[in-house]
Protein backbone atom coordinates (compact mmCIF):
# COMPACT_ATOMS: atom_id res chain seq x y z
CA UNK A 1 0.00 0.00 0.00
CA UNK A 2 1.32 3.46 -0.91
CA UNK A 3 1.86 4.69 2.77
CA UNK A 4 2.34 8.03 3.17
CA UNK A 5 4.46 8.64 6.14
CA UNK A 6 6.72 11.24 7.17
CA UNK A 7 9.84 11.78 5.48
CA UNK A 8 13.16 10.11 7.10
CA UNK A 9 11.08 8.51 9.87
CA UNK A 10 12.87 5.74 10.93
CA UNK A 11 10.32 2.91 9.75
CA UNK A 12 10.77 3.70 6.28
CA UNK A 13 14.21 1.71 6.09
CA UNK A 14 12.96 -0.30 8.99
CA UNK A 15 10.25 -1.46 6.78
CA UNK A 16 11.70 -1.04 3.41
CA UNK A 17 14.45 -3.92 4.30
CA UNK A 18 11.09 -6.07 5.38
CA UNK A 19 10.27 -5.52 1.54
CA UNK A 20 7.20 -3.35 2.66
CA UNK A 21 6.15 -0.28 0.26
CA UNK A 22 5.87 2.52 1.88
CA UNK A 23 5.53 6.33 -0.12
CA UNK A 24 7.36 9.31 1.97
CA UNK A 25 5.37 12.96 1.74
CA UNK A 26 7.87 14.07 -1.19
CA UNK A 27 6.42 11.16 -3.58
CA UNK A 28 2.76 11.14 -2.30
CA UNK A 29 1.99 14.75 -3.10
CA UNK A 30 2.32 13.83 -6.82
CA UNK A 31 -0.29 11.96 -7.05
CA UNK A 32 -3.85 12.76 -7.21
CA UNK A 33 -5.52 10.41 -4.60
CA UNK A 34 -7.54 11.54 -1.51
CA UNK A 35 -5.88 9.68 1.15
CA UNK A 36 -7.28 8.46 4.11
CA UNK A 37 -5.98 10.60 7.02
CA UNK A 38 -5.02 8.41 10.75
CA UNK A 39 -4.05 9.82 13.43
CA UNK A 40 -2.06 7.74 16.15
CA UNK A 41 -1.88 8.63 19.81
CA UNK A 42 1.27 6.76 20.70
CA UNK A 43 1.49 6.32 24.56
CA UNK A 44 4.20 3.40 23.99
CA UNK A 45 7.57 4.04 25.88
CA UNK A 46 9.71 2.64 22.86
CA UNK A 47 7.69 5.14 20.27
CA UNK A 48 10.13 3.96 17.31
CA UNK A 49 9.17 0.17 17.95
CA UNK A 50 5.34 0.96 18.18
CA UNK A 51 5.33 3.40 15.03
CA UNK A 52 7.18 0.69 12.91
CA UNK A 53 4.43 -1.99 14.13
CA UNK A 54 1.15 -0.44 13.73
CA UNK A 55 2.88 1.13 10.11
CA UNK A 56 3.68 -2.39 9.47
CA UNK A 57 0.11 -4.15 9.25
CA UNK A 58 -1.15 -0.73 7.97
CA UNK A 59 0.66 -1.26 4.81
CA UNK A 60 -1.49 -4.12 4.08
CA UNK A 61 -3.84 -2.85 1.99
CA UNK A 62 -4.03 -0.94 -1.52
CA UNK A 63 -5.92 2.08 -0.07
CA UNK A 64 -3.62 4.92 0.03
CA UNK A 65 -2.98 6.42 4.24
CA UNK A 66 -1.73 9.89 5.02
CA UNK A 67 -0.49 8.82 8.56
CA UNK A 68 -0.42 11.53 11.77
CA UNK A 69 1.51 10.66 15.10
CA UNK A 70 0.01 13.10 17.92
CA UNK A 71 1.75 13.73 21.22
CA UNK A 72 0.31 14.80 24.39
CA UNK A 73 0.94 17.97 25.95
CA UNK A 74 0.52 16.79 29.65
CA UNK A 75 3.56 14.25 29.10
CA UNK A 76 6.94 14.10 27.88
CA UNK A 77 7.85 10.41 26.73
CA UNK A 78 11.41 9.75 29.33
CA UNK A 79 12.58 6.66 26.19
CA UNK A 80 12.43 8.48 23.08
CA UNK A 81 15.17 11.40 21.33
CA UNK A 82 13.32 15.00 22.05
CA UNK A 83 14.20 15.38 18.76
CA UNK A 84 12.34 12.26 16.89
CA UNK A 85 9.08 13.79 18.81
CA UNK A 86 9.47 17.03 17.55
CA UNK A 87 10.02 16.22 13.79
CA UNK A 88 7.58 13.57 13.88
CA UNK A 89 4.72 14.37 16.21
CA UNK A 90 2.01 17.22 16.41
CA UNK A 91 0.24 17.99 19.54
CA UNK A 92 -3.46 17.69 20.53
CA UNK A 93 -3.55 21.45 20.77
CA UNK A 94 -2.35 21.26 17.05
CA UNK A 95 -4.90 19.08 15.62
CA UNK A 96 -7.89 19.56 17.83
CA UNK A 97 -9.64 21.40 14.54
CA UNK A 98 -8.66 19.07 11.83
CA UNK A 99 -10.78 15.76 11.15
CA UNK A 100 -9.50 12.34 10.49
CA UNK A 101 -10.88 8.96 8.86
CA UNK A 102 -9.26 6.75 11.59
CA UNK A 103 -7.86 6.87 15.06
CA UNK A 104 -5.84 4.38 16.88
CA UNK A 105 -4.55 4.85 20.80
CA UNK A 106 -2.25 2.64 21.85
CA UNK A 107 -1.58 1.05 25.34
CA UNK A 108 0.50 2.91 28.29
CA UNK A 109 2.62 1.50 31.10
CA UNK A 110 0.40 2.74 33.62
CA UNK A 111 -2.01 -0.47 34.32
CA UNK A 112 -1.42 0.03 37.76
CA UNK A 113 -2.32 3.68 38.64
CA UNK A 114 -6.08 4.80 38.53
CA UNK A 115 -7.44 6.93 35.95
CA UNK A 116 -7.70 9.54 37.44
CA UNK A 117 -4.36 9.41 38.88
CA UNK A 118 -2.78 9.07 35.44
CA UNK A 119 -1.05 12.39 35.10
CA UNK A 120 -2.25 13.31 31.25
CA UNK A 121 -5.49 11.55 32.31
CA UNK A 122 -7.47 14.83 31.79
CA UNK A 123 -5.88 15.13 28.19
CA UNK A 124 -6.74 11.83 27.62
CA UNK A 125 -10.62 12.83 28.34
CA UNK A 126 -10.53 16.03 25.73
CA UNK A 127 -9.02 13.42 23.22
CA UNK A 128 -11.05 10.34 23.58
CA UNK A 129 -14.19 13.22 23.49
CA UNK A 130 -13.11 15.00 20.37
CA UNK A 131 -12.37 11.85 18.89
CA UNK A 132 -16.38 10.77 18.81
CA UNK A 133 -17.06 13.92 16.64
CA UNK A 134 -13.79 14.40 14.39
CA UNK A 135 -12.90 10.99 13.65
CA UNK A 136 -15.22 8.16 12.00
CA UNK A 137 -13.21 4.87 13.86
CA UNK A 138 -11.14 5.02 16.77
CA UNK A 139 -9.35 1.75 17.55
CA UNK A 140 -8.70 1.37 21.41
CA UNK A 141 -5.82 -0.97 21.92
CA UNK A 142 -4.63 -2.45 25.97
CA UNK A 143 -4.54 0.25 28.40
CA UNK A 144 -6.48 2.50 25.95
CA UNK A 145 -9.24 0.01 25.50
CA UNK A 146 -9.60 0.08 29.95
CA UNK A 147 -9.62 3.85 29.42
CA UNK A 148 -12.43 4.11 26.67
CA UNK A 149 -14.45 1.77 28.48
CA UNK A 150 -14.06 3.14 31.40
CA UNK A 151 -14.31 6.89 30.39
CA UNK A 152 -17.31 6.15 27.38
CA UNK A 153 -19.18 3.32 29.36
CA UNK A 154 -18.12 3.28 33.00
CA UNK A 155 -16.60 -0.38 32.65
CA UNK A 156 -13.96 -0.78 35.23
CA UNK A 157 -10.48 -2.50 35.28
CA UNK A 158 -9.82 -5.04 37.70
CA UNK A 159 -6.22 -6.10 38.55
CA UNK A 160 -4.84 -9.58 37.77
CA UNK A 161 -3.13 -11.97 40.43
CA UNK A 162 -0.39 -12.03 38.45
CA UNK A 163 0.49 -10.39 34.85
CA UNK A 164 -1.01 -11.82 31.88
CA UNK A 165 1.08 -12.50 29.64
CA UNK A 166 2.17 -14.27 26.20
CA UNK A 167 -0.13 -15.67 23.26
CA UNK A 168 -4.12 -16.98 24.20
CA UNK A 169 -6.55 -18.56 21.86
CA UNK A 170 -9.44 -16.23 21.28
CA UNK A 171 -12.86 -17.01 20.22
CA UNK A 172 -14.42 -15.21 17.12
CA UNK A 173 -18.68 -14.33 18.16
CA UNK A 174 -19.89 -12.53 15.95
CA UNK A 175 -18.44 -14.22 12.42
CA UNK A 176 -20.80 -11.90 10.29
CA UNK A 177 -19.07 -8.60 11.42
CA UNK A 178 -17.14 -7.40 8.24
CA UNK A 179 -14.04 -6.90 11.09
CA UNK A 180 -13.66 -10.33 10.90
CA UNK A 181 -13.56 -11.27 7.39
CA UNK A 182 -11.39 -14.28 6.25
CA UNK A 183 -10.99 -14.90 10.17
CA UNK A 184 -10.80 -18.51 11.35
CA UNK A 185 -13.01 -19.72 14.29
CA UNK A 186 -9.77 -18.98 16.39
CA UNK A 187 -7.05 -16.69 16.52
CA UNK A 188 -4.47 -15.96 18.57
CA UNK A 189 -3.49 -12.78 20.58
CA UNK A 190 -0.16 -11.41 22.35
CA UNK A 191 -1.64 -10.05 25.72
CA UNK A 192 0.47 -8.35 28.04
CA UNK A 193 -1.28 -6.43 30.90
CA UNK A 194 -1.86 -6.24 34.96
CA UNK A 195 -5.72 -5.56 34.44
CA UNK A 196 -8.54 -7.14 33.25
CA UNK A 197 -12.35 -6.19 31.66
CA UNK A 198 -15.11 -8.05 33.60
CA UNK A 199 -17.15 -9.98 30.85
CA UNK A 200 -20.66 -9.23 33.19
CA UNK A 201 -20.12 -5.92 32.81
CA UNK A 202 -19.81 -5.62 29.03
CA UNK A 203 -22.59 -8.12 27.93
CA UNK A 204 -24.82 -5.95 30.33
CA UNK A 205 -24.32 -2.80 28.82
CA UNK A 206 -26.66 -2.18 25.85
CA UNK A 207 -24.23 0.48 23.98
CA UNK A 208 -21.51 -2.38 24.07
CA UNK A 209 -21.08 -5.82 22.13
CA UNK A 210 -18.67 -8.29 23.22
CA UNK A 211 -17.21 -9.55 19.55
CA UNK A 212 -14.06 -11.68 20.61
CA UNK A 213 -12.92 -13.57 24.30
CA UNK A 214 -10.30 -16.24 25.34
CA UNK A 215 -11.02 -18.67 27.88
CA UNK A 216 -7.46 -17.65 29.58
CA UNK A 217 -7.65 -13.60 28.67
CA UNK A 218 -11.06 -12.96 29.10
CA UNK A 219 -12.58 -10.10 27.08
CA UNK A 220 -10.35 -9.19 24.27
CA UNK A 221 -12.69 -7.47 21.48
CA UNK A 222 -15.29 -4.58 22.08
CA UNK A 223 -17.40 -3.22 19.79
CA UNK A 224 -19.49 0.10 19.90
CA UNK A 225 -21.54 2.61 18.30
CA UNK A 226 -22.00 -0.10 14.85
CA UNK A 227 -17.79 -0.12 14.41
CA UNK A 228 -16.80 3.64 15.39
CA UNK A 229 -15.33 2.19 18.23
CA UNK A 230 -13.21 -1.03 18.73
CA UNK A 231 -12.04 -2.11 22.15
CA UNK A 232 -8.74 -4.41 22.06
CA UNK A 233 -7.43 -5.62 24.96
CA UNK A 234 -4.26 -7.53 23.81
CA UNK A 235 -1.54 -6.38 21.03
CA UNK A 236 -2.06 -8.35 17.85
CA UNK A 237 0.51 -5.21 16.44
CA UNK A 238 2.68 -6.81 17.94
CA UNK A 239 6.35 -7.49 16.52
CA UNK A 240 7.68 -11.69 16.63
CA UNK A 241 10.21 -10.63 19.47
CA UNK A 242 8.23 -8.29 21.31
CA UNK A 243 7.51 -10.37 24.37
CA UNK A 244 10.53 -12.06 24.15
CA UNK A 245 12.24 -8.49 24.80
CA UNK A 246 10.15 -7.77 27.41
CA UNK A 247 10.46 -11.19 29.39
CA UNK A 248 14.39 -10.25 29.38
CA UNK A 249 14.02 -6.78 29.69
CA UNK A 250 12.32 -7.63 33.70
CA UNK A 251 14.09 -10.85 34.20
CA UNK A 252 16.03 -10.64 37.59
CA UNK A 253 14.52 -7.28 37.66
CA UNK A 254 11.30 -8.15 39.43
CA UNK A 255 10.44 -10.56 41.19
CA UNK A 256 6.85 -11.69 39.49
CA UNK A 257 8.58 -12.49 36.19
CA UNK A 258 6.62 -15.55 34.47
CA UNK A 259 8.31 -16.84 31.09
CA UNK A 260 5.27 -15.89 28.27
CA UNK A 261 2.79 -18.37 27.88
CA UNK A 262 2.22 -20.13 24.60
CA UNK A 263 5.35 -18.18 22.95
CA UNK A 264 8.32 -19.91 22.92
CA UNK A 265 9.08 -23.73 21.00
CA UNK A 266 8.69 -26.14 23.18
CA UNK A 267 7.71 -23.42 25.88
CA UNK A 268 11.77 -23.34 25.89
CA UNK A 269 12.75 -19.81 26.08
CA UNK A 270 16.42 -20.62 24.86
CA UNK A 271 14.07 -21.51 21.68
CA UNK A 272 12.70 -19.06 19.36
CA UNK A 273 9.18 -17.45 19.28
CA UNK A 274 6.68 -19.31 17.63
CA UNK A 275 4.56 -16.39 15.68
CA UNK A 276 0.83 -17.12 15.50
CA UNK A 277 -0.83 -14.19 15.09
CA UNK A 278 0.51 -12.21 12.37
CA UNK A 279 -1.94 -13.47 10.09
CA UNK A 280 -4.98 -12.57 11.89
CA UNK A 281 -3.31 -9.05 12.68
CA UNK A 282 -2.92 -8.34 9.01
CA UNK A 283 -6.63 -9.22 8.38
CA UNK A 284 -7.76 -7.14 11.31
CA UNK A 285 -6.18 -4.18 10.34
CA UNK A 286 -7.28 -4.47 6.85
CA UNK A 287 -10.70 -5.13 7.41
CA UNK A 288 -10.76 -1.91 10.38
CA UNK A 289 -9.16 -0.27 7.29
CA UNK A 290 -11.62 -1.40 4.33
CA UNK A 291 -15.26 -1.36 6.21
CA UNK A 292 -15.02 1.13 8.83
CA UNK A 293 -13.19 3.31 7.99
CA UNK A 294 -12.97 3.55 3.99
CA UNK A 295 -16.37 2.20 3.39
CA UNK A 296 -18.10 4.67 5.86
CA UNK A 297 -16.56 7.86 5.70
CA UNK A 298 -17.12 10.55 3.75
CA UNK A 299 -15.43 11.79 0.47
CA UNK A 300 -15.90 15.45 2.15
CA UNK A 301 -13.46 14.47 6.02
CA UNK A 302 -15.22 17.73 7.12
CA UNK A 303 -18.46 15.94 7.30
CA UNK A 304 -17.93 13.75 9.95
CA UNK A 305 -19.58 14.22 12.70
Amino acid sequence: MPLRIPDKLPAIELLKRENIFVMDEARAHSQDIRPLRIVILNLMPLKITTETDLIRLLSNTPLQLDITFMKLKSHTSKNTPIEHMMMFYRSFDDLRREKFDGMIITGAPVESIPFEEVTYWDEMKDIMDWARTHVMSTMYICWAAQAGLYYHYGIPKHPLEKKLFGIFRQQTLHRPLPIFRGFDDEFFMPHSRHATISRDDVVNNKNLTLIAEGEESGVSMVMAREGREFFITGHLEYAPDTLDKEYRRDLGKRDDVEMPQNYYRDNDARKSPMVTWRAHANLLFSNWINYYVYQTTPYNIEEIE
